[in-house]
This record gives C-alpha cells, sequence and structure tokens, in this order.
C-alpha cells in the first residue's frame, strides 16, 4: 500500500533558474509498526520523514468533512437574518394570557399549544439542559398562570404548582445572586400577586414570600418615575412588573416595529392594558414566526451578526467567511452612531456590551468608527452597561476591555475605559468572582485570565485561537435575561468541530514543516553558529502563529528562516575578535558574485558556509531578479547598522521585508498608489518598536514595570494599529497586517515568561485539540 506526502511547503519551488534543480520524488521505503518510511530527495539530500498510516486516513477522513462543516456554516451565515434564539415560556405565557380585542377567547390560541407541548417531565418549564432554579420558577409560575387564566389543563397546572412547591427553597440559596434573571426581584413578585388573585396556592413561605417584596419594593424606590416614562431605559424591559403605569406616555415610547423594546412580555402586558393595534401586529408577527413560541427579545439582528464574527475570528476559522464577515460588518455599520449599539436595530437605545463589540470588531475590519460612543456610558470614573443597574456584569467589562486594546493616539476616552475595566477584571479574579449576570460560559476564568495575561498587542492569532478552543462551551453556553436562552447561531457545535478540525490539520502541517526547517538547518549546519533546535522550533512557531493560514506556507517559512539565519549571522559577529571587521568583509562577500557562492560557497571556510546558507536563502525566496537584490539589500543593511546590543529593531524590518517578497507583494509596491512617506512612516514605527521591547527585556524589565520606555511603546503601538488598521495609505491590507504581525510577535516574546512561550508552543503545535 503507498501514500503520498501530503505537504512539504518548504521544499516548494519557484520559477527561478537554480531551483530547477529541485527534486521532489517522495518514494515509499519499508513500513514498521504501521509507519511508512518516506524518503524526500532535495538537491541530492535524502530526508525521511515518518508517517502514521492512521494518521493520514484519519486526515483523509477529516478533509472530506471539513468542506462540508465549512458549507453548513456558509449557509447559516447567508440565511442570517432577525436573529436564531430559543423560545421563552415566561414571554409565551404572557402573550398566551392576551384575550382577543372583540371577545372572552385567547387571542394567541397556538401559543397555549405551545406551552402544553413544552412542559418538562418533572412539570416546570425552562430550559431543559441547565437548571437554574430562577429560570424554572419564573417560567413554570407564568405557564401555570397562563393556563390557570383560561381554566384549562389541570393536570399540568397541578405538576407545575408541585415543582413550585417542593422548589421555592432553593430561591434562598444565596448564591443566586451570581446568576440573577433580569428584572427578577420585579417580575416575580408581581406573578405571585397574579397566582394569588387567580387562586393559585403556591404554598410558599410567609417569610420568604416578604423577602421577595420587599426587594421589590427595594429596586422600584431608587426609580424616579419619570425615568419610566420619559426614555427608553432598561426598566421597560420589566414593565410587567412595574406600577402606576401612564400608559399614554409609555406607548410614546414603543418601537418601530411596534414592540416595547423588543420584549414580547413587556408588549403583550401593554396590549393588554391598551389594546393597542401596533403591540397586537408586532405579537402577531412574532407567533407565527416562531409557530406559537415567543422568544425573550427578537428581534435580535445586530448581537447575532456581531457575537457571531467574534466566534468565527476566535476560533480561528474566520478566513472561510470572508465575504460572508464583510456582509455581516456591513449590515451593523449601518446602524453605527456616536450612540452606540443595542442588540437590537429596531430599538432607539444602547448598552456597553453590544457597542464596545460593535467598534473593536469594525474597526479591526477598517471601518471607521469613532470611540465617542462609549464615552456615553461613563459615570463618575467607572463605566456601566445600562444607566442605574444595581451590579455590573463581568462580560460587559471584558468587551470594553477588548475594545480598549485597539485604540488610536489621542483617544483618551479609550484610555480611562481601559483602566477602569482593566482593574475591575482584575478584582474579580483575584477575589474569583468570575460569574456573570448575561452568560453562562463554559470557562469565563479561562477567557478573562487570557485577556488580562495577554493584552492584544502581545496576543498571537494562533495562540488565542488554541486557548479558546478550550474555552468555548459549542451549544452549552446560555445567555441570562429575564430568562435563560440560547442562540444557536453564536454557540453552536458545527463551528467548534469545524475549528478543531481546522487546528488539527493546521497542527499536521506545522509538524512537517518544522521537521522540514529543522532538516534544513541541520544541513546547513548552524548549529555551528549558534541556533539550537530550541531556537529553530521558536522561530517557526512565532510565524506559523501569526501568518498560520495553509496557502501562505511560502512567508511563513520565509519569515522563520530568515529569523533562522539572522541569529547564526548575530552569533557569528559576536564570536569574533574583531565584530566590525568582520561585518564589512561579510557585507563585502555578500555584495559579490552570489552564484558563485551559491555553487561554491559550502566547500569554503565557515564563514563562506554561512554565507552561502544565506546567499541560497535569498535565492531560494525571491521570484526574481530584483526581488533578490531587494532582499539582499535588506540584508545589507541590516548586518551595517549590527552592533551587538540593538540589532533586532532591523532585523523585525528584514523579517518584513522577507515576508512580503517571497509573498510576491513587494514586487507589487510600485504599482501600488503608494505614499513613500506613510510606508517609511510604518516601517519606522516597526524598527523602533521592536528594538525599545527587546531592549527592555534584556536589561530584565517586564512590559509592565518599564516607565517611560512602556508608554512610549504603548503610544507607538497605538500609532502603528492606526496605520494598519485604518487602511487609508494606499498599501495594501496584507502588507500593513505583515507589519503588525512582526511587531506583535517581538512583543509577545518581551512579554512572556520563557516558561509560558515554551508551554504555548507545546499547546500550540504538539498537543492535541481534544
Amino acid at each position: 500500500m503507498q501514500t503520498s506526502l501530503l505537504h512539504f511547503p518548504l521544499l516548494r519551488p519557484t520559477a527561478k533558474q537554480w531551483r530547477q534543480k529541485f527534486m521532489y520524488q517522495p518514494q515509499v521505503g519499508d513500513r514498521r509498526h504501521g509507519c511508512t518510511i518516506i524518503f524526500v530527495t532535495y538537491n541530492n539530500i535524502s530526508l525521511n520523514i515518518n508517517i502514521n498510516i492512521q494518521d493520514v486516513i484519519s486526515q483523509k477522513d477529516e478533509k472530506k468533512k471539513m468542506p462540508q462543516m465549512i458549507n453548513d456554516i456558509r449557509s447559516m451565515m447567508r440565511s442570517i437574518g432577525d436573529g436564531e434564539i430559543s423560545i421563552s415560556a415566561y414571554d409565551t405565557a404572557w402573550v398566551a394570557i392576551v384575550k382577543k380585542m372583540d371577545g372572552d377567547s385567547p387571542q394567541f390560541p397556538s401559543s397555549i399549544r405551545w406551552i402544553i407541548q413544552n412542559q418538562l417531565s418533572d412539570g416546570s418549564w425552562g430550559d431543559e439542559a441547565f437548571f437554574l432554579v430562577q429560570d424554572r420558577m419564573i417560567n413554570t409560575l407564568a405557564c401555570v398562570i397562563a393556563l390557570k387564566s383560561w381554566n384549562i389543563h389541570e393536570d399540568e397546572q397541578e405538576k407545575g404548582l408541585s415543582f413550585i412547591r417542593e422548589n421555592w427553597w432553593r430561591l434562598e440559596d444565596e448564591e443566586l445572586d451570581d446568576w440573577m434573571l433580569g428584572g427578577f426581584e420585579i417580575i416575580f413578585p408581581r406573578l405571585l400577586e397574579m397566582a394569588v388573585d387567580l387562586g393559585l396556592d403556591v404554598h410558599c413561605d410567609e417569610y420568604a414570600l416578604r423577602d421577595v417584596f420587599a426587594k421589590r419594593d427595594q429596586k422600584l424606590a431608587r426609580i424616579p418615575k419619570d425615568l419610566l416614562h420619559n426614555a427608553h431605559t432598561s426598566l421597560l424591559f420589566s414593565l410587567e412588573g412595574m406600577q402606576d403605569v401612564d400608559w399614554k406616555r409609555i406607548l410614546k415610547l414603543r418601537c418601530p416595529d411596534g414592540s416595547i423594546m423588543s420584549c414580547p412580555a413587556s408588549t403583550a402586558y401593554a396590549l393588554m392594558q391598551t389594546g393597542d393595534n401596533k403591540c397586537l401586529e408586532f405579537l402577531d408577527g412574532i407567533i407565527k414566526k416562531f409557530n406559537g413560541g415567543a422568544p425573550t427579545f427578537y428581534p435580535i439582528d445586530l448581537f447575532e451578526h456581531l457575537w457571531l464574527v467574534d466566534r468565527l475570528v476566535r476560533l480561528g476559522i474566520s478566513t472561510y467567511f470572508t465575504s460572508e464577515i464583510k456582509e455581516c460588518l456591513e449590515y451593523v455599520y449601518r446602524y453605527w452612531s456616536d450612540k452606540g449599539l443595542f442588540c437590537t436595530s429596531d430599538v432607539p437605545f444602547s448598552d456597553i456590551d453590544d457597542t464596545a463589540m460593535g467598534f473593536r470588531l469594525l474597526r479591526l475590519h477598517g471601518y471607521h468608527v469613532s470611540p465617542r460612543a462609549l464615552k456615553q456610558f461613563e459615570m463618575d470614573g467607572e463605566f456601566f452597561c445600562f444607566a442605574r443597574e444595581s451590579n455590573k456584569s463581568l462580560t460587559c467589562a471584558y468587551s470594553l476591555y477588548r475594545a480598549c486594546q485597539v485604540a488610536f493616539p489621542g483617544e483618551d476616552d479609550l484610555q480611562r475605559a481601559e483602566i477602569f475595566s482593566h482593574q475591575f477584571l482584575h478584582d474579580r479574579r483575584d477575589s474569583h468572582n468570575l460569574k456573570d449576570k448575561w452568560l453562562i460560559p463554559k470557562d469565563l476564568s479561562g477567557e478573562v485570565g487570557y485577556a488580562l495575561d495577554m493584552p492584544w498587542k502581545a496576543s498571537l492569532p494562533r495562540i488565542e485561537t488554541r486557548m479558546y478552543l478550550e474555552q468555548y462551551g459549542g451549544s452549552n453556553d446560555v445567555w441570562i435575561a429575564k430568562v435563560l436562552y440560547r442562540m444557536y447561531l453564536i454557540n453552536n457545535d458545527i463551528l467548534l468541530q469545524a475549528a478543531k478540525a481546522d487546528f488539527s490539520s493546521f497542527q499536521r502541517m506545522c509538524r512537517l514543516e518544522l521537521h522540514g526547517i529543522k532538516k534544513w538547518s541541520k544541513w546547513k549546519n548552524l548549529e555551528m553558529y549558534g541556533v539550537s533546535p530550541k531556537s529553530v522550533l521558536q522561530a517557526y512557531f512565532l510565524a506559523a502563529s501569526s501568518i498560520f493560514e495553509p496557502n501562505r506556507a511560502t512567508e511563513r517559512l520565509g519569515w522563520a528562516r530568515t529569523a533562522v539565519l539572522a541569529e547564526a549571522v548575530s552569533s557569528h559577529f559576536r564570536r569574533s575578535t574583531s565584530p566590525d571587521t568582520t561585518r564589512e568583509g561579510f557585507v563585502s562577500k555578500l555584495t559579490g558574485d552570489r552564484c558563485n557562492n551559491i555553487e561554491s560557497g559550502a566547500k569554503g571556510s565557515t564563514e563562506s558556509s554561512l554565507l552561502h546558507a544565506l546567499h541560497e536563502h535569498i535565492s531560494f525566496l525571491s521570484f526574481d531578479d530584483a526581488s533578490s537584490d531587494n532582499l539582499c539589500e535588506s540584508w545589507k543593511q541590516w548586518i551595517v547598522t549590527w552592533t551587538s546590543r540593538d540589532c533586532q529593531g532591523n532585523a523585525a524590518l528584514l523579517l518584513v521585508r522577507a515576508v512580503e517578497i517571497c509573498s510576491g507583494r513587494h514586487g507589487c509596491l510600485t504599482d501600488q498608489k503608494l505614499d513613500l512617506y506613510k510606508y517609511s512612516w510604518l516601517e519606522h514605527l516597526t524598527s523602533s518598536i521592536c528594538r525599545k521591547v527587546c531592549a527592555r527585556a534584556q536589561d530584565g524589565q517586564s512590559t509592565e514595570n518599564a516607565g517611560d520606555s512602556n508608554r512610549q511603546v504603548d503610544l507607538q503601538m497605538k500609532e502603528l494599529a492606526r496605520c494598519v488598521l485604518k487602511g487609508d495609505s494606499g498599501i495594501n491590507e496584507p502588507t500593513r497586517h505583515t507589519f503588525l504581525h512582526v511587531v506583535k510577535s517581538f512583543y509577545y516574546v518581551a512579554h512572556c515568561s520563557p516558561e509560558t512561550v515554551d508551554s504555548h508552543i507545546s499547546k500550540v503545535m504538539f498537543e492535541d485539540v481534544i
């Protein structure tokens, strides 16, 4: 049985004449212990690689499944509309209570049928997979009230009442405050009053009942009456629990679709009290769409568009959906303003969570957005999600902190927001209080920990993805509003499966490429110049963690090999008794007859051997004489300015130029409407930042405690982010991001301890994704 070597990008030929000698001849050798030994001949040098047959079969199976998963996700994204959200038994119950405007029968009988069909085996209603007593109690009591209102289905009523009686004691659990349903202290007492009026016996303890009403009265006392009636506030979400409502004024706050804040329960209550036709039309549309049920919010379009894009990016599979993501963000951008965003486009209201997420994603994708939209959420040095909220949300602070990471120079509002959100998250982590009031995810502590420990300027894409694959819960993640709910596109097992398969494929590709580059390093005898296997591994890891797409192997390997050779040349100079003389001689030979060096360099001295490796590398990366001359000149500039202490700034530029030349983009720069000043400015920022962070690391200073140097770097990083993300320089986007990738890789190494880097290498490249 024969098998073929699926990937060997290191040996990828180009049109260069000398590469015609390249021979790529995989041959099947002997099989040992279920493995096939594959021999690859390159310039008469034989490499052998062990390929496990079962791994190859598994890889082929994944390759068959991956296109189907990608197509499934693409279909979901193309059908995205007003939001794929679960049905709320609580909201459905309120709709079921509504009487016909011209009679005493139910306006929405299909809602009653939905209630009967969706009672759980224990007699309750609510989220079946995740038990939260508040959720079960409020859904169950509302459904029992709906059935009692029409005096129907007494058996189902009794099952629901039995559940309430048996679980009442759970409401006294102090830990419930961590996951308090929105408006529970206002809405639940209202349901109890309705239950008593209908003659339902919930058998609740008198003390517990008194405590529930006391909390309701305490919260309502803090709310000015005019606040409810004069503007769109979060109070309208709990309208069905409010007292002394002026309905004429409330109806003026209806949304364009006829709803009260896109909430079916609040809208149903308003319809019962006013008979308003617009409220009726909204509910009629909801009930028809959801076959009798009603979600807790609808529509929820902006929320779904934003969070789906965020998940795709963090899971590392966004490159498969560039056009779909563009459509999603174009949709969001149509609703962007300095007033911010809300989960739905139909509500003239905003919150910090959706606004921060929108700001971050739009800015990262090149849209011009202003941080002024976040200023409205600041009060007395703190930032809030909703005005007058009783407790702050962890995920809102998390979204705000991530948004602040992409600040441009002069955006002082973001700087204040970053200080606040960082301290808030840090305090919550230190106190082990990492539960949120809006979301119950798989590993929120891990997400927050990564954000705090690995700021955006030090976070490499593949590291973030590897960590998020362990943190993302797929369909198991639950959202919190007035009840628990699910977002089927945002929290989706197909996303997780596709991301795991993609990352596993990436890891296999990395192992093959790493095997090749190690062989190349050994073949060129680079250990003689101080290049250790570990440094080769780290050089490749940094390149692969930044440029990870399968079709960009040439750029990735060009980066890694350039970094390895730069280390070898630096080590050669450091070992010299006369570094300046050595450098001058090296430059002279580098700019000599490169073709002769390629043919004869391996036969010469130690220095000639290194020159031979460098000349061959330059020819390997170049597509024509012009790009070869350009790359050679880049090496010359780096060597001329090299010092034993300060060589990293120009080394960063060397990496940028290597990536751009072997990608073929560098030769196209003259064809672009290029602002040479802005390109030079990018080079200056790259060199300056990398030089500073490396000098700081050499002095033993962390990125957290470097004083003025840290502030200078932060300011320059903001300027680099502006140059890269704003996209008004005429420089193409991939080229701009090459500068950013290289700078972030230098910052990453300076920011992380060697132990952290080793841990990331292990996770990203060698530990299987489970």
